[in-house]
C-alpha cells in the first residue's frame, strides 16, 4: 500500500469517525472501499479508444527507426 495524506472537512471528518465506529472498521478502510467503489463505477476505456489515445505518441522521437527500416531489417534475416 501507498501512504497518503488527505483533507476532510470536520462535517466530513465526523461522519467518517461515526461510520468507522457503527460499522466497526478504520477509517482509512471506509475511505479506501468509497474509492474502490467510484473506480468501479468508470466505464473502462475499451481497446479502440486506447489505440486512439496511443496514435503518434512517438512522432516526434528521432531516435528510433521506422518502421519500414524495422521491417526491412527483419526480411534480410529471414532471407
Amino acid at each position: 500500500m501507498v501512504r497518503t495524506q488527505i483533507y476532510l472537512t470536520k462535517t466530513e471528518h465526523q461522519r467518517l469517525k461515526t461510520l468507522a465506529c457503527e460499522r466497526g472498521k478504520r477509517r482509512s478502510a471506509l475511505i479506501r472501499e468509497a474509492i474502490d467503489r467510484l473506480i468501479d463505477e468508470l466505464p473502462a476505456p475499451d481497446r479502440i479508444t486506447l489505440l486512439h489515445n496511443a496514435f503518434g505518441i512517438w512522432s516526434d522521437r528521432t531516435d528510433l527507426a521506422s518502421a519500414r527500416e524495422i521491417r526491412k531489417q527483419w526480411e534480410r534475416q529471414t532471407r
